[in-house]
């Protein structure tokens, strides 16, 4: 073999080992000009508490949203209880309110008009008096002026402009039947009101 045969043979070789060689270097930097992020499990950890955190939040919100809302809702619809001396001393307090007021019936306070149909008396507690109006026609059975016996008034309403109660409904707490029966057998009369008429009540006022 001469010399030219020989470096004719290693330059086949060289160009060959080049051409094996170029697919791998291409690639090699290819992978080394694209950018891949790492993504490391901490990352992901932070991400998803953050999302739990979020969701938390709302929920949290919503919740007291839903809560105020009720809360509100049974203020409004509860009917509170007061003795007649604390409502005429808390008139501003209870002016809007739709409250139970408690009280004894004032002797001879008690006035009925037929036409239209039409109850006023006065209530006390403790010394403090409060004017009732109640414009219906039926009372309770124990709802009567007695002689000589305390009756115990309880009245659903509201207080009007005009500085009387405007009770829708009334309860009265009367003595016994037994009591009653012995009265009458003494020959006390228990009347249930002083019926006047619409002229003579009207110019009256609140009793």
């Amino acid at each position: 073999m001469t010399d030219l045969d020989e470096e004719l043979r290693q330059a086949v070789a060289e160009s060959e080992a080049e051409a094996a060689q170029l697919p791998a270097a291409a690639v090699a930097d290819v992978a080394s000009s694209v950018d891949v992020p790492a993504v490391h499990g901490s990352d992901r950890s932070v991400a998803s508490r953050r999302r739990n955190i979020g969701l938390l939040a709302g929920l949290l919100i919503l919740g007291g949203g839903i809560l105020t809302l009720v809360l509100g809702s049974a203020d409004q619809a509860a009917i509170y209880s007061v003795p007649t001396d604390e409502l005429v001393a808390k008139r501003d307090e209870f002016a809007t309110r739709t409250v139970r007021v408690e009280g004894t019936l004032v002797k001879g306070s008690l006035l009925h008009r037929a036409e239209p149909c039409e109850y006023r008396f006065s209530m006390e507690k403790n010394g403090a008096r409060l004017p009732v109006r109640y414009a219906h026609c039926i009372v309770p059975d124990t709802f009567r002026d007695v002689p000589d016996m305390d009756v115990e008034v309880t009245a659903e309403g509201k207080l009007s402009a005009e500085g009387y109660f405007e009770a829708s409904h009334i309860m009265a707490k009367c003595p016994s039947k037994y009591e009653m029966r012995d009265r009458a057998a003494n020959g006390e009369k228990a009347p249930h009101a002083t019926s006047y008429g619409a002229a003579e009540m009207e110019p009256a006022g609140v009793p």
